[in-house]
């Protein structure tokens, strides 16, 4: 049996010879084609970066999503950004006081705060 080295490198039996082997039976002139037309260099392009939305995920979910939506509109996002923004603090703070009435720990106030921002998504205030 004749051994001859092939283009990968490798040096064996039925493999390695090109001339009457397996290799060339069965991929014949399709895998000289094949070769051809892989490209030998890829260029590659920065990675595309889309754009982030600032759209409202909540916008018209909850049921006072329409009420926040019309109000938003009539008195001008900059006004209305201002007083949701007092609302938050202030019922942030009557969580703070409710929590120390109760003597509870800043984690439990925090996880009330995060509960209290996950039913305002819920109801539509933060639409």
């Amino acid at each position: 049996m004749a051994t001859s080295i092939s283009a990968t490198g490798f040096q064996g039996g039925f493999c390695a010879s090109s001339h009457g082997s397996w290799k060339s039976s069965m991929a014949g002139e399709d895998y000289t084609m094949l070769a051809k037309s892989v490209p030998t260099r890829v260029r590659v392009g920065r990675p595309v970066r889309s754009v982030p939305m600032m759209k409202n995920v909540n916008e018209g979910k909850g049921l006072f999503a329409p009420a926040v939506v019309v109000t938003r509109q009539i008195i001008g996002k900059k006004t209305f950004n201002q007083l949701r923004g007092k609302a938050i603090a202030l019922h942030s703070q009557v969580i703070t006081e409710f929590c120390k009435s109760i003597g509870a720990d800043p984690k439990q106030r925090q996880g009330l705060i995060r509960l209290a921002k996950k039913n305002g998504e819920r109801l539509g205030f933060l639409a």
